[in-house]
């Protein structure tokens, strides 16, 4: 006699394990796109110049040693990348 309880435990483990794996890697494929995203968005001063702007350079320089960030010869916009990934952004 065959076990039908093991036969649906089987069946339905797999459907299960099926969508767990496709449930991860599209939600890999959306941080993946977020990230890039977020990258994009400070590649220039252009697109991230209203973010940028928000920061008036004494508080954000000021913030960013206060996080051990270095400021000297960097870009604004660099800083404020960077001060996004450690409050929590992409690393």
């Amino acid at each position: 006699m065959v076990d039908k309880s093991k036969r649906e435990f089987c069946r339905t483990y797999f459907w299960q394990q099926t969508a767990e794996i496709i449930s991860g890697f599209n939600a890999g494929v959306q941080e993946a796109k977020e990230k890039e995203a977020f990258d994009d968005f400070f590649e220039s001063y252009e697109s991230s110049y209203a973010l940028t702007l928000a920061y008036p350079d004494e508080i954000m320089i000021a913030t960013a040693r206060r996080y051990g960030i270095e400021t000297e010869g960097r870009e604004k916009n660099e800083i404020v990348k960077e001060l996004l990934k450690k409050k929590g952004g992409y690393d």
